[in-house]
């Protein structure tokens, strides 16, 4: 009876630690007609070097529903200054989603252009990925800044909320993977 309890104890401890909310956050710092900047964090409990790794490897984290294929298998990260965020689409067709201009394994990468419907608008976009000892694991970074022209009501700043919960939520993939749930 007492093994009973006690593996009845573990299994809705287990399920508390899956409810319990995940260390990420993520706020758009400003944004004006002409540009916007996100900021999002997360804890995990892995290496910084771990962490970068996974990241890299895209496809196992990103949501296909933010892909032109629907399928995250079709995304890779060369990870070296002029490499690509890149993704194979049917029939030979590709999207390069943006270019790899600063690369420190295990520390940081930056990236620049414009995702996904940002590509066909007049903007610069700089995104930067950092991944920082801390205690119990590392903390990943992400800012993502645009500017320039963008077409439509409330131009640049109209895009900085839908923009944010994106990549807010691909982070929160990318950490619920490097914390094994």
């Amino acid at each position: 009876m007492q093994s009973g309890i006690r593996r009845l104890g573990w299994h809705m401890a287990s399920a508390i630690v899956l409810l319990l909310p995940q260390t990420v956050s993520s706020k758009v710092s400003s944004a004006d007609a002409t540009g916007f900047t996100i900021e999002s964090t997360a804890s995990v409990p892995v290496s910084p070097h771990e962490a970068y790794a996974a990241f890299v490897d895209v496809a196992r984290w990103w949501d296909p529903v933010h892909t032109w294929s629907g399928n995250a298998a079709n995304l890779s990260i060369d990870a070296r200054a002029g490499g690509c965020f890149c993704e194979t689409l049917p029939d030979g067709g590709s999207v390069q989603h943006m270019q790899v201009v600063y690369a420190a394994p295990g520390e940081q990468l930056r990236l620049v252009g414009g995702l996904g419907p940002l590509q066909e608008q007049s903007v610069a976009g700089s995104m930067t990925w950092t991944f920082a000892p801390a205690e119990g694991g590392c903390t990943i970074g992400l800012t993502y800044r645009v500017a320039g022209r963008i077409e439509g009501e409330g131009g640049a700043e109209s895009w900085a909320a839908p923009v944010d919960f994106v990549l807010g939520s691909q982070l929160e993939r990318l950490s619920k993977l490097l914390s094994g749930h």
